[in-house]
């Protein structure tokens, strides 16, 4: 067998070579969010396993089920973090104020999760939980992490803003500005209201988990916090698309986007399901 059948360009291969190289980023951007995300992601298998042979609910829901979910999506938190500080100029990556940025992430997210897996493994709930002071005082510290962990998002704009890389294309730059900043304002918002509102009970939309009867907050909150994927996902294909007014067609895109942010409050707000889900 040649050397050259075994290249990570060949076709063999070579659908290996993207996530490895997308991996290698990640871990030069910043290996602490990365090994981070990696290790959410490890703990996803046994407690995968756990929700197969535990047959505990809670709220119709599995046990498990929370735990699964907060582990993914602190973990692409973590890893899209870890990306945009791969933009800001090498020496500003080991700075105070990015350390601060990692670390919050890291602390806060660990702290939820810690939080969220030990009342599963009891068969308690962690959010709404506040029938006596010890779990109301949990409650509370877990709004606090998650209002922290969303806040990074805004201050990484800001360094990205000052010490970022100026050769990214100009489109791509504005979407990772401003994803990051709806992030934390669309997703604290929703996060906030959610925090005093329990959604309805019982089995919802098949992954997600949403109410199909309305008046659940987590469709808002979940568009909310993930607008720093999407936003600069687009602006990154303008990029590569090179279309012309791409800044514009950033901001319609961030427009949109809010909007659609703005229907599913509305309807939660109202009791409707969104779009009939």
């Amino acid at each position: 067998m040649t050397t050259h059948a075994l290249a990570p360009n060949s076709c063999r291969h070579r659908w290996l070579a993207t996530p490895w190289r997308i991996a290698r980023t990640l871990w030069r951007n910043d290996a602490r969010l990365t090994a981070f995300a990696l290790l959410l992601i490890a703990l996803m298998l046994p407690a995968a396993v756990a929700m197969g042979l535990d047959d505990r609910v809670l709220r119709g829901v599995n046990v498990w089920i929370k735990p699964l979910k907060f582990m993914a999506s602190i973990a692409v938190l973590a890893l899209t973090t870890a990306w945009f500080i791969g933009h800001l100029h090498r020496e500003r990556r080991g700075s105070r104020a990015v350390s601060v940025i990692v670390w919050t992430v890291i602390g806060s997210g660990a702290f939820e999760l810690a939080y969220i897996t030990w009342q599963a493994g009891l068969g308690q709930g962690s959010h709404f939980n506040v029938g006596d002071p010890l779990h109301a005082t949990m409650y509370t510290l877990m709004g606090i992490g998650a209002l922290a962990l969303t806040a990074t998002q805004p201050a990484l704009a800001w360094q990205l803003a000052r010490h970022g890389e100026r050769t990214l294309p100009s489109a791509y730059r504005l979407a990772v500005l401003l994803g990051l900043t709806l992030t934390f304002v669309l997703g604290a918002a929703a996060g906030m209201v959610l925090s005093s509102t329990q959604p309805p009970t019982g089995a919802g939309l098949p992954l997600f988990g949403w109410s199909r009867i309305g008046g659940d907050f987590r469709v808002a909150h979940f568009i909310g916090i993930h607008t720093e994927q999407v936003l600069p996902l687009f602006g990154a294909a303008l990029a590569a698309w090179q279309v012309r007014a791409g800044r514009a067609w950033v901001v319609a895109a961030a427009l949109v986007w809010s909007g659609l942010f703005v229907l599913a409050f509305v309807q939660a707000l109202r009791g409707l399901p969104l779009l009939g889900l």
